[in-house]
């Protein structure tokens, strides 16, 4: 007995917290991998209330801090133990090993010890959910770069439609006249903001230098399409601001496609819409691309600061009025 030993003061206080909050989650992790085995369930609230009883009566005969030790209870499962009952043999059969069999034990080699314990955990790894874990981390990995470094396209008409595409995906789609029209595939954030400005002009730069070379008309609106751009934070108004700055030094015109209701709430809050594309938002790209074909058959050849936007943007000016 050994109540009387009990010390509740710094530093064994400190240490029997610590090694029982390691204790605890040892055991609730054990109890959850094996009732997947089982097909059991685990209540984590009982699994803490019985590890504590068990070493508050522990801890008054001298006995180790208890928990539920992986390499004991792989052992257990694979003799194949149903019921806390092999537990009360185990603790006679230890008790009586202790007491009396000490001696034979004493020149086993700790080699045979060591494989008594991982024979029956090498049966409990499943090799096909590691795998699978793996891809998965794999998966993770591939998410956050995308976050990172979201895919941008140049979008072209399909032809005999209205409906507009990626000029990689497909190929029969033909680029729009004066006209430069890209996809944000991601929502802009703090992480992708400076991949995305430099995306951007690096479209702008490799048009320009394709009209050139084909000797076509010159580029005079940037097309943004919107749709699949979830959110946006600050970080993301600033990139606006600046690609605005960009296409304003090279006389285009800065367009939005389909913005969601999100990303407009946060532009209006933040009066980007009147600084980067007031009149110049749009709910579909169709629309956009026909708003900007009239203004290029207009007679005022310099879009970005002489022109006014189309009469029919007036459906998106009253969707954004009623936010």
């Amino acid at each position: 007995m050994s109540f009387g030993d009990l010390l509740f003061v710094s530093p064994y206080l400190t240490t029997a917290f610590k090694t029982g909050v390691i204790a605890l989650a040892e055991g609730i992790a054990v109890g959850r991998s094996f009732s997947m085995f089982k097909n059991d369930h685990i209540d984590g609230n009982k699994e803490m209330i019985a590890i504590g009883m068990m070493n508050v009566a522990g801890s008054c005969t001298s006995c180790y801090l208890t928990t539920g030790p992986f390499p004991r209870s792989a052992v257990n499962y694979n003799a194949g133990c149903k019921t806390a009952m092999s537990y009360v043999v185990m603790a006679i059969a230890v008790m009586f090993t202790l007491l009396f069999l000490t001696p034979l034990f004493h020149y086993t080699p700790l080699v045979v010890l060591s494989a008594i314990i991982i024979a029956p955990m090498l049966g409990l790894i499943d090799y096909e959910a590691a795998i699978h874990l793996w891809k998965v981390a794999i998966s993770v990995i591939r998410v956050l770069l995308f976050v990172a470094r979201p895919r941008t396209f140049v979008q072209g008409n399909l032809p005999n439609s209205m409906v507009y595409r990626n000029v990689e995906q497909y190929p029969n789609a033909s680029n729009v006249p004066g006209i430069l029209i890209l996809e944000i595939d991601a929502p802009i954030y703090f992480a992708n903001t400076n991949y995305l400005r430099e995306r951007i002009t690096r479209w702008i730069n490799d048009e320009e230098d394709r009209i050139k070379s084909a000797g076509e008309s010159s580029l005079q609106y940037v097309i943004l399409d919107m749709t699949a751009v979830g959110n946006l934070d600050t970080s993301g108004i600033s990139m606006f601001e600046e690609v605005k700055k960009l296409v304003d030094r090279r006389g285009l015109q800065l367009v939005l496609g389909n913005p969601g209701s999100e990303v407009m709430k946060k532009m209006k809050k933040s009066e980007l819409i009147e600084k980067t594309c007031q009149g110049w938002i749009y709910l579909t790209v169709a629309e956009a691309v026909a708003a900007c074909n009239f203004m290029l058959h207009s007679t005022k050849p310099n879009p970005g600061k002489d022109q006014e936007p189309a009469a029919w943007n007036n459906v998106c000016w009253l969707w954004l009025a009623t936010m």
